[in-house]
């Protein structure tokens, strides 16, 4: 999933190298914090949060997959 993340963020910015994926594991449950530059933060955020409640979803559809409840955090 963080490479799924990793790959959707970077497709989506001018600066990819900035682009930076924490995953953070609990029982169930990961978080994955998603760090970008400020000046990407609006393309990754998108009108209204458009964007990035779509990339949550895809997250999420994966994460069913591999039975985990996934979080995603746009830092």
């Amino acid at each position: 999933m963080k490479e799924l993340l990793e790959y959707l963020a970077k497709s989506l910015v001018d600066y990819p190298d900035d682009v930076q994926v924490k995953v953070i594991e609990a029982e169930r449950t990961v978080l994955l914090e998603l760090r970008v530059s400020p000046e990407d933060m609006g393309k990754i955020i998108g009108k209204n949060g458009r964007i990035a409640q779509a990339i949550r979803t895809v997250i999420k559809a994966a994460a069913v997959k591999a039975g985990k409840r996934v979080i995603v955090e746009i830092i």
